[in-house]
């Protein structure tokens, strides 16, 4: 769902008020910290995203900075190592000891681990013989790689990569009587198992790379703030659980509904499917996603998404485009300090009209009764600007916007 979260109409302090302990790999992006004015901005470039993954967070850290975001990470969920789970050696003992009908590949990575799991505990050869024994399914084509992979043939896939087809070819079939074995990945699979037992199905859960909260919950802390002070623009989440993980330690943290609040309306929530937005959803939140679920895809969304969510304003003659921690000033990228940031989200929301010095005072962060603070904080604005003719100070009532004439119309009712 697409909702209206210009840059111009809301606060939000920038990631300046996140500490820099909340993401020790990340950088400030290059279009950030090289001079303004450089011809390859990213179309993310002064915008924020957290990254909530476990799993590939480098790659989409990586794809997020080289289109010029700053990336907050934070982990939601941690990885039980294969070789220590003893759900999955069970899970993998028990089809030894009877084998399975047929046999549901879910994810490459997921599959490859299975095996590479048994082959630690000795148990390779033999898991390869009964899988040889079973109808084996195969959910999409890179599952189908990892399959052909381990020297094995699948006997079906989709096209559609849908478990839902999966699961419809299954039951059209017949299962009654079946011993089902379905590799999991951590990933809810809604009715899918359920409907496979009340078809008549015996269905095996073969729990690869089972997820927990992780040991050190300091960085999902610092997203959480960040994410309630509007410090970022988007949060994107990968998986199911690490949604459902978040929500989890906002609820600990009594913070929940000011979480749910953030995400409805100022921060958007970018899942990289619909199974995954299952969570949020749940809870009213509307998501964005992509058409493909691959990180790529995911990455293209927020690009269209949080550029096309600011208004650009015609101002003395330049086009001003205010950004979560920047502002792009006739496509040059200015770092503005939260500060800054503050007053000028302040006089955006009604562009062109006078914002008196006390209203200013209350959007500074932790300001204090002194309006010196506001003259100080509008003079580094403007330096950061590096055109000071966009704001206009008028005199014994505060400032405005200098939005062109032309615009005066278009604007009188924001």
């Amino acid at each position: 769902m697409h909702r209206d979260h210009s840059a111009a109409t809301g606060p939000a302090p920038g990631p300046a008020a996140i500490s820099p302990a909340a993401e020790p790999t990340a950088t400030e992006p290059a279009a950030v910290t090289r001079a303004t004015g450089s011809a390859d901005i990213g179309p993310l470039a002064g915008f924020t995203v957290g990254v909530t993954a476990a799993r590939r967070a480098d790659e989409l850290g990586a794809l997020l900075r080289r289109r010029g975001a700053a990336v907050m990470h934070a982990p939601a969920l941690r990885i039980v190592p294969l070789a220590d789970d003893a759900e999955l050696l069970t899970a993998t003992k028990q089809l030894l000891e009877q084998a399975p009908d047929m046999v549901i590949a879910t994810t490459a990575i997921g599959f490859r681990g299975w095996v590479e799991a048994a082959d630690g505990w000795g148990l390779g050869d033999a898991l390869l013989g009964r899988l040889r024994g079973a109808r084996l399914l195969a959910r999409g084509p890179k599952v189908r790689g990892a399959i052909r992979a381990a020297g094995l043939t699948e006997e079906w896939s989709p096209a559609s990569e849908s478990l839902a087809e999966v699961l419809d070819r299954l039951l059209e079939e017949g299962v009654d009587g079946s011993r089902v074995a379905v590799q999991l990945h951590g990933e809810p699979l809604p009715g899918f198992v359920e409907s496979l037992r009340a078809a008549g199905a015996e269905v095996v859960g073969v729990p690869v790379y089972r997820w927990m909260p992780p040991e050190d919950i300091g960085p999902v802390d610092r997203l959480l703030d960040a994410t309630v002070a509007r410090a970022l623009d988007a949060v994107t989440f990968t998986s199911a659980p690490a949604a459902a993980s978040l929500l989890d330690r906002a609820e600990r943290r009594g913070m929940r509904e000011e979480l749910l609040d953030a995400l409805r309306h100022d921060v958007l929530p970018a899942c990289v499917g619909p199974v995954t937005a299952l969570p949020l959803e749940a809870h009213d939140v509307p998501t964005s996603q992509p058409e493909r679920f691959r990180l790529g895809p995911l990455v293209q969304l927020l690009t269209r998404e949080l550029p096309g969510r600011v208004r650009p304003l015609p101002v003395a003659g330049r086009r001003l485009e205010i950004r979560g921690h920047a502002v792009l000033v006739d496509g040059e990228l200015r770092s503005v300090p939260p500060a800054g940031m503050a007053l000028l989200r302040a006089l955006a929301r009604r562009p062109g009209w006078v914002v008196a010095r006390a209203d200013l005072l209350r959007t500074l962060p932790g300001a204090g009764r002194d309006e010196h603070a506001v003259e100080t904080a509008m003079a580094r604005l403007r330096t950061a600007l590096g055109t000071p003719k966009l704001i206009q100070t008028v005199v014994k009532r505060g400032y405005r916007l200098a939005l062109d004439p032309s615009a005066d119309t278009k604007y009188a009712d924001a």
